[in-house]
Parts: structure tokens; C-alpha cells; sequence
């Protein structure tokens, strides 16, 4: 009998794992490093995770955006919910967005992306603040650092796709994944209103895998369907994923 069971169990593990990926985390694998140099310039999107201190960058494969690699955060500062003034030594959380301008190759941190902070959002609801980064040297008084060999990789992705062709990158930042359990472990959060304006963006990413369209309407986070008529580049990214076999 115990012969059987440890049979059982082996079955069972691949599709318990199989279970927690889609209950909380990115199904995709990172791509292997040969794909990377083809890749390089097609456009890319990052998700931040502040609970399991993950930066996520996905690059665009034909129509869909696929998980490009995972990156462990070194340090944030002041625990989960949103950077609301200078000084409150907050990591921002919220939709923002890059352009060529935000990107500090000669940064004191090493390299740095300046994420847009105080967006729209922020500015109407009164936050201050600025120089809120993801760079390197792995240290944060308020910024997403990383180790200088991951911002190398990230910064390199965000910059060959804006020099090819993408106007902004996006970079969604979320307190945690947010799927309905985890909504539901923070339910009594001081922030959970917030959050929940968050929530369409991660939930439309999830379904779509494509970055969703956000605006500001009188003071709320609202999330839209991206344009697809609207001329996007390609480049690399038409590259087709072989399916493994």
C-alpha cells in the first residue's frame, strides 16, 4: 500500500504544480537565451509583484506577449500600497509607462528606468514625489532596485525596443498577483479600495496577454481594450514560439 501511494503522489505532483500556476502565477517559461538575441528590439511590457518581490519582463510574439524572463527584486521600500508624498519612502504601485527620456544609462544606481512617477493618477489625487526608479546596486530608498546584471538585461530589452519602434513601455505595478484569493487575504487592507482599481489591469493581462489601455476618470484607474488597428511594431517578435513536444 505505501508502494502505491508514493505512485500516486508522483502522478499527482506535476498537476498540483501545474494548479499553482494558474492560481497565482505566470504559466509561461522564461525563453532560452539563443531566442533572447532574437528578440531583442521587439516590444516588451513589465509587471512588478512587491509581495513576492518579482519584476517580470514579457516581450511580443506575433499577437500575444509572452514571459521573456523573471527577476527577483533586491529591495523596495515601506511594504505594500502606493507612494502618496517625497519622503514617505514608498515604492510606487500602479499603471505607469516609459518613454527614451526616462532611461538613465549613466545613473549613480548603475543603470536606471525612471517608471513616470507621479502619473495622472497620482497627480490628481494630490502625490508627490520623483526619481522613482527600477536600477541597480540593490539598494531603495523608495525605488525597485535590482543587481546589476539584471537591470543590464532589462535595460536592454527596454531600450532596443524603444529605439525600434515602441513609443512607451509599460510597467504595471501590483502589491502582490492579484487573483481572487490574494484580493480576498487582504480584504481588510486599508488599501483594498485602491487595489481593486488595480485589479482589471492584472485580470486583463491575465485573460489577453496583451497590456491593457488604462486612463484616469475623475480620479479612478479605468481599464480599457488596447487599439489593434493601430500600427504596432513587430520586428522580432514575429517570431513563432516552437510548441515543446
Amino acid at each position: 500500500m505505501r508502494k502505491i501511494a508514493l505512485v500516486f503522489a508522483m502522478l499527482l505532483m506535476p498537476l498540483l504544480s501545474f494548479a499553482s500556476d494558474i492560481s497565482g502565477g505566470s504559466m509561461a517559461k522564461p525563453v532560452s537565451a539563443e531566442m533572447k538575441k532574437q528578440l531583442m528590439g521587439s516590444p516588451v511590457y513589465i509587471q512588478i509583484f512587491k509581495e513576492e518581490r518579482i519584476l517580470e519582463l514579457y516581450v511580443k510574439m506575433g499577437e500575444r506577449y509572452q514571459l521573456m524572463n523573471s527577476y527577483h527584486i533586491c529591495d523596495y521600500s515601506g511594504g505594500l500600497g502606493p507612494k502618496r508624498r517625497m519622503g514617505d519612502f514608498k515604492s510606487p504601485e500602479g499603471f505607469y509607462s516609459v518613454g527614451r527620456s526616462q532611461l538613465k544609462p549613466d545613473s549613480r544606481f548603475y543603470k536606471a528606468i525612471n517608471i513616470g512617477f507621479p502619473n495622472t493618477y497620482d497627480r490628481e489625487h494630490g502625490y508627490d514625489g520623483k526619481y522613482l526608479m527600477i536600477h541597480g546596486a540593490c539598494v531603495s530608498i523608495g525605488c525597485y532596485a535590482m543587481t546589476n546584471s539584471n537591470i543590464d538585461e532589462i535595460f536592454q530589452f527596454v531600450t532596443g525596443a524603444i529605439i525600434f519602434g515602441q513609443q512607451r513601455v509599460e510597467v504595471n505595478i501590483f502589491p502582490f498577483r492579484m487573483t481572487d484569493a490574494n484580493m480576498a487575504r487582504h480584504k481588510y487592507s486599508y488599501y483594498i479600495k485602491f487595489w481593486e482599481e488595480l485589479k482589471p489591469g492584472y485580470d486583463y493581462f491575465a485573460k489577453y496577454h496583451q497590456p491593457p489601455v488604462v486612463s484616469v476618470v475623475n480620479g479612478h484607474y479605468v481599464v480599457g481594450a488596447p487599439n489593434m488597428n493601430a500600427t504596432q511594431p513587430q520586428l522580432a517578435s514575429n517570431y513563432t514560439v516552437p510548441q515543446a513536444k
